[in-house]
């Protein structure tokens, strides 16, 4: 009999260049069925990258989002909800129960590589 366990893994997928996200501010990326609000937070020499849907009224609409602090915490605002959310956890900052997915970031010779869950299979 053979077992086949599930193991997940990361992928990195290369997202586009860093020239081509504005700094302080954001882009949407599309990887396969997803879209992921990628960002540039110039200002402190950071990138972070989330789901792109915002969960309080399920709109893709966090890539356009204004980013800022609160305290020491980077943070993205929905632009039409005003609900704000930590780029490091995807906590809600603003008091709601919502979470948000976030992924890892690295740039490497001026591309912007984004790490997405993947399945590797073991037999």
């Amino acid at each position: 009999m053979q077992t086949i366990t599930h193991q997940k893994t990361q992928a990195w997928f290369e997202a586009c260049h860093t020239h081509d996200v504005p700094h302080n501010g954001g882009v949407c990326v599309k990887y396969n069925d997803q879209q992921i609000a990628l960002f540039h937070f110039a200002r402190r020499g950071e990138w972070y990258a989330t789901q792109n849907e915002c969960p309080h009224r399920k709109q893709m609409a966090l890539s356009r989002g204004m980013i800022g602090t609160s305290g020491d915490e980077p943070k993205v605002a929905c632009p039409f909800h005003k609900k704000t959310f930590s780029l490091i956890t995807g906590e809600c900052i603003s008091g709601d129960e919502c979470t948000i997915k976030t992924y890892e970031v690295k740039v490497e010779q001026g591309l912007v590589y984004i790490a997405v869950d993947g399945h590797h299979e073991n037999y």
